[in-house]
């Protein structure tokens, strides 16, 4: 069964102007150009009547003006400000590299704009708490966008551990690797960038974990450090005092099998490779047949994580009942305990 000290919670509430009501097309400000906006973007389209993009923004003019030709969006920005004060924007998808997911959201909250941001939420959970607070008090939607919550193949795995199809959970296990660049100013091995495989991909094995058992009581970790001081290969035990624990790791120097686990008391569920964002499933108890549980459609898509945020502006709802903010900071408290143990530090900590 899940950990009481998982984090279920009744969102709030508010309508303001900018956010929708029960009808009409939600419009999209997408700040960053890079790849995972592209990605998001041509998701976004894709979902019709739903959404638009009506606005992008760079730090560069010219960036921002190709990304718009691309996708056929009315407006290009040459600043995050000037796409923070777009009036014609509901929300903003924040898809800068996470060293500046705390300036750039910020900026959107400070203006009104409800915000998607990217994971890692920040650098550190003392900076996504600066954000979670912020939102709060000008009472505007926030949530982190990580596809892995929103798949409807995790939220089935989460109502059968919930519903004890399993019986009580007492091992986790997960791992996310591959093999990265070696060039030390790519954004990977730079501390400036918040570099290291744990913030860029063992985030993933982190928040399957405290998806179903909640924050961890004890922290281990030991890594590998790049001679620029950034984690390369790192492996993370997490204990709680209901006697489970969580056997994960992340690495950017090998190509591991990136499977996940979740076993019981009464059985256990077994992930194939890609359990971040999965296809498939297999349930596995004694006595009984394997059942296996398959995706629809394509197991990548974010708009999964898009009609979320669009459901809750619809509500009025100021957070997630499926991502709630004390569930992700939760899982920043835990990789700042992870960097704390295997000693990386970012410039400005």
């Amino acid at each position: 069964m899940l950990s009481a000290r998982s984090q279920w919670f009744k969102p709030q509430s508010r309508w303001g102007p900018g956010v929708p009501r029960a009808s009409g097309k939600v419009r999209w400000g997408v700040l960053a150009t890079g790849g995972i906006a592209a990605r998001f973007t041509r998701d976004l389209l894709e979902m019709g009547d739903e959404a638009e993009v009506v606005a992008v923004a760079s730090r560069s003019t010219a960036s921002a003006d190709a990304f718009a030709e691309r996708f056929g969006i009315p407006r290009a920005h040459g600043s995050w400000a000037a796409l923070a004060a777009d009036e014609d924007v509901d929300v903003v998808y924040v898809a800068t590299p996470h060293a500046a997911h705390r300036a750039a959201a910020g900026l959107c909250l400070e203006a009104g704009r409800a915000v998607l941001c990217e994971k890692p939420f920040t650098l550190n959970a003392r900076e996504g708490a600066e954000l979670v607070a912020l939102a709060r008090r000008r009472r505007v939607f926030l949530m982190e966008a990580m596809w892995t919550y929103y798949n409807p193949l995790v939220r089935r795995l989460v109502e059968l551990v919930r519903d004890g199809a399993i019986g009580e959970v007492r091992t986790v296990h997960a791992d996310f690797g591959l093999v990265g660049p070696d060039d030390p100013g790519h954004r990977l091995r730079d501390p400036a960038a918040g570099g290291g495989a744990l913030l860029d991909l063992g985030v993933y094995p982190v928040a399957f974990a405290q998806l179903l058992l909640g924050e961890p009581d004890r922290v281990a970790a030991q890594a590998l450090l790049s001679p620029e001081g950034v984690d390369l290969n790192t492996g993370v035990l997490l204990g709680w005092d209901s006697g489970a624990t969580a056997l994960l790791s992340c690495s950017v120097v090998a190509d591991t099998p990136q499977t996940a686990s979740v076993t019981g008391t009464a059985g256990r569920i077994e992930f194939p490779r890609g359990f971040f964002h999965p296809e498939a499933f297999t349930l596995l108890r004694d006595g009984r047949e394997p059942e296996e549980f398959r995706a629809a459609g394509r197991r990548d898509s974010m708009r999964h994580q898009a009609a979320e945020v669009m459901r809750c502006l619809r509500a009025g709802a100021t957070e997630s009942p499926l991502v709630p903010l004390d569930g992700t900071l939760a899982v920043m408290r835990t990789l700042d305990a992870v960097r704390e143990r295997v000693g990386v530090r970012y410039p400005g900590e």
